[in-house]
Order: C-alpha cells, then structure tokens, then sequence
C-alpha cells in the first residue's frame, strides 16, 4: 500500500468515526485476511510481479528475463531491480536504494539478492522454506528512546523463560511499541539492562521490537543489575539452565499452567489441529475451569455443552460451530499429529521428515521408545535421518521417556484417527528406490548435498552412518571410517563412478 492511499484511508476512517491503522503494512495485510473480498477490493492495495508460481513451461532462462517478460505483458515490475556483476556492484545497488528509501512512494526494509540463472536456483535447492539462492540484506532499523519500566519473565510451551520488557510506549517506525524482548539472561547481562533505564529500542526487520542497549549516560542513581530468576514465575517449580543451552526452563512440565496452556494453543494452531474458535482466550478460560487439561479433553467438549452455554460471549450457534470444528479434525496425517504435540526443536519440517519415514503413528511410537537405547537399531535409525542430528533424536527420545508425554499421545490417538503418511512417489522404474544410501569421501562430480538430493529424487533414502540396514555405500576420495565399517558389514561399496552407471544406465 503506497503511503500516499495510506494516508487518504486513514484520513477517510477518521472522518467516519473508524479505528485507523498503524502503518501501511498492517493496513495491507489487514485488507488480505479480510473474509469479505468486496473490502479487500475497496482498499488501495498494489502490487507489484516478482515471482513466478505454478506456470506451464519456464518464462525465460534467468530471473532478469523472466522479469523482462513480465513487464512486457503489462505487470507492474519494480523499477529498482537491477542485474548486477558481483557484489560491489550489489552493495552498491544496496547503499543507493537506502538514499532513496525516504523518498520512495512505498514503505521497503531492505533488498533481496538472487542468483540470476533457474538452472542454478534449482541446482542449490531450499532448506525447508528458505531458497540457497536468495538472501535479504535488511536495512538499519528505526531506533527510539524510552523508559524501561520492568522486566516480566514469560513461559512457553517447552518452558523456556523469556524475559520481556516494559516500556513506556514510544512510536517506532510508526508502530507504538510498549513491550521488547530480552531474548535470555544472557542478553541482558552483555547489555547491562536495569529496570529504570532510559534504553534504545528498534524493530527488528522492521517487526519485532527488541531493545539495543541502556543510555548510560542517562542512568539513575541506584539502578540494580537484573536478576534472573531460579524458579517458575507460573508454578514455582525450579528453573534450569543444561549445558550448552542459552534459555531457562522450567521443570514443571505439564503440571506447569503457561506450559500446559500454550501446549494446548500450539495444538489447535493453523499447522498443527487447526481448529477454529479455540483462540488464546477460549484456551485460557476452559483450562482455569478445568474443562480441558489436555489436547484429548478437547475432543471430549461436548460433555460440558450446557457449562459451554452458560458461559459469557457463547451462544448456541457458537457453540454448535465449535464443536462441528472440532469433529471436522478428527482425522488427521501424522504429520501434523507430531507437530502438534509441542516437541521441542520439531517444527513442521521435522514432524514432515519423521512421518515420511516412520509412516504410522504405532511404528513412530515404538521406534522412538525403543530408542531410547543408544545402542539400539531404533535409535542409529533415527539418528541416520537426512537433517536430524544427535541433538534434535535426544528431544524426541526425552519426550517419549516422560510417561505423561506418553499418556497424552496415547489419551488423544483414542479420540482421533492419525492416517498413514507415505514418502514422495518414487519416479518410475529407478534402481535404488526405496534403498538407504550413505555417501563418503570427497566426491568429484558434485557434492555431498547434490548428491543426496539425487538421491532422495529417485526414491532413495540417505543416511549419515553405516548399519547393517544401509544397502549401499558411495565411496569417494580419502573415505574414513564409515568406508572401512561398511566393509566389514559386508555391505555393498560402491565409487562415485559406479553410482553414477547404477543411476543413469542409459548413459
């Protein structure tokens, strides 16, 4: 949304007696989300063409071109995108395009630079959501000064206390921010934080309010240095900080309220059970009543449905959507059965990767309890997982350790049905699908990532170490330990080059 519509919207609410919006930015997402398109199309919303989504056949062979073809067919395309030949010439596209950010008729945070060729874009791929081949350079944040009245600590659903700052609230960037977050203990002691400061706060990415540092000049007499607590501020159970990890958490578990509840908000979240109607709010009060405890209680709702009625803002037609919301998620992948579960450092993409291997939630749950054996096949499997290191196979380990971890799992798979989730379709005819591979040694026609992706695209599974389950072993140059290993296991070894025969025997 240009700032010049901006300003004409808002002037127009405020004749009308409206809310007015804080920036363009809230006020164009705002017009998204809308349910009723006929008021996103009453806003001045523009756009402009920078990418391209499902198409039938490539539009050009580079980014430049396939923007050249886009303005020729009338698409609006930002003037400012510019090829250039390496990175002084992007720096310095950068350090101009900052000049002009004042005076541009549009609101902008930074630039993106991309690699031009699609070969070479497809070639280096995506990890998760994020392409290899794009990266923000942000501009400098707006930065204000403002008083720093207290510091509360927050619980989050995997316990970790995160301390947060009040403010005396100050416009930043156009956005009045009255609260910043502290990150850790750590933080606030590298920055010398005290309750009474006068401190610099700026939006992160032009988002996220976080506070750069104290004015030590303006500091009051007296002001304390800040200590971190050693017990939950929500359940008073110890709060502990492990080695190696930058967070306090509390130990409390699911007998802890912040946890159990922003479990219980993580659940019913968009990626996960995705039930509408169950906001933060709703969430919140049927837990201090006691309606719901846990994710299975949920599903068990319907029990209360005269209590549901006879509370404040709940109707029967509200009531009656809740509860069809709720039947309507009775079924779900297991995918999203896992993320939901709140385990910590499995996001989406985790959750993705340990459906597509485990396949059904009986084969997950068994394998992650027999796991919990280092020594076992069950624990060498998940860990040999492409992108699941030693670190995240511990957390899942732990999770299935805590019996009440495992009495939720069990308590909610009786009141829904986890369907079966199959890895990607194998492309036809191809000699290694379904095949666990591991690559060793330096390779010579691509690398160790390239040539995993290769794999993975033709139905093979890829693994990390060598077990007696891993049925080939590519071998490059100066191979250690796991070319010796999967010799003595009998295993089939295979060079770069037969690999590459195996895979392309048309060649």
């Amino acid at each position: 949304m240009r700032r010049d519509a901006f300003a004409r919207m808002n002037a127009a609410r405020e004749k009308a007696g409206e809310p007015l919006f804080a920036n363009p930015r809230n006020a164009a997402a705002g017009s998204l989300r809308q349910l009723d398109p006929a008021i996103t199309a009453s806003r001045p919303l523009a756009f402009f063409a920078y990418a391209g989504g499902e198409i039938s056949e490539p539009i050009g062979d580079t980014h430049k071109e396939f923007l050249n073809h886009l303005e020729g067919w009338g698409f609006a395309v930002n003037p400012l995108a510019k090829l250039c030949r390496g990175e002084d010439e992007a720096l310095a596209l950068y350090r101009r395009i900052l000049e002009q950010r004042p005076k541009l008729p549009y609101e902008i945070d930074g630039v993106v630079y991309k690699v031009n060729r699609f070969d070479w874009q497809a070639r280096l791929g995506m990890v998760s959501r994020a392409p290899r081949w794009a990266l923000a350079h942000k501009f400098p944040a707006e930065q204000a000064r403002t008083r720093l009245n207290g510091i509360i600590i927050q619980v989050g659903r995997t316990g970790a206390l995160t301390p947060v700052a009040e403010l005396e609230p100050v416009n930043v960037g156009g956005v009045m921010v009255s609260r910043a977050t502290l990150h850790n203990e750590d933080e606030i002691e590298r920055k010398d934080v005290r309750i009474g400061d006068l401190v610099i706060v700026q939006r992160a990415g032009d988002v996220i309010p976080q506070i750069v540092g104290p004015v030590l000049s303006e500091r009051p007499r007296g002001a304390k240095t800040y200590e971190f607590p050693d017990k939950c501020p929500e359940c008073g159970s110890l709060a502990i900080r492990e080695e190696g990890e930058v967070a306090k958490r509390c130990t409390g578990g699911l007998i802890c309220k912040a946890q159990a509840v922003e479990r219980l908000r993580h659940f019913v979240s968009r990626d996960a059970f995705d039930i509408e109607g169950l906001g933060e709010k709703s969430i919140q009060a049927f837990f201090a009543d006691k309606l719901v405890k846990s994710p299975a209680d949920l599903f068990k709702l319907r029990k209360h449905e005269t209590t549901l009625l006879e509370r404040e803002g709940w109707g029967e037609t509200s009531v009656q959507k809740l509860f069809a919301n709720i039947e309507q998620r009775r079924t779900i992948p297991l995918d999203r059965f896992i993320y939901a579960l709140g385990i910590r450092q499995v996001g989406e993409a985790t959750a993705r990767l340990l459906a597509r291997h485990y396949h059904t939630l009986d084969a997950w749950r068994a394998a992650m309890i027999e796991a919990q054996d280092r020594d076992s096949e069950a624990w060498h499997d998940l860990d040999n997982i492409t992108q699941i290191g030693e670190s995240v196979a511990t957390d899942l380990v732990a999770f299935f350790e805590e019996k009440h971890n495992r009495d939720v799992v069990d308590a909610l798979a009786k009141e829904v049905e986890v369907t079966e989730v199959k890895a990607p379709a194998a492309r036809a005819n191809t000699p290694v699908a379904g095949k666990t591979v591991v690559f060793t040694g330096e390779l010579v026609t691509m690398t160790r990532r390239e040539a995993k992706a290769r794999a993975e695209s033709l139905g093979a599974k890829t693994a990390e170490s060598v077990s007696k389950n891993t049925d080939y072993v590519i071998v490059g140059s100066a191979a250690g330990s796991k070319a010796t290993k999967a010799r003595e296991l009998g295993l089939t070894v295979l060079s770069e080059q037969e690999w590459l025969d195996m895979i392309n025997p048309a060649r």
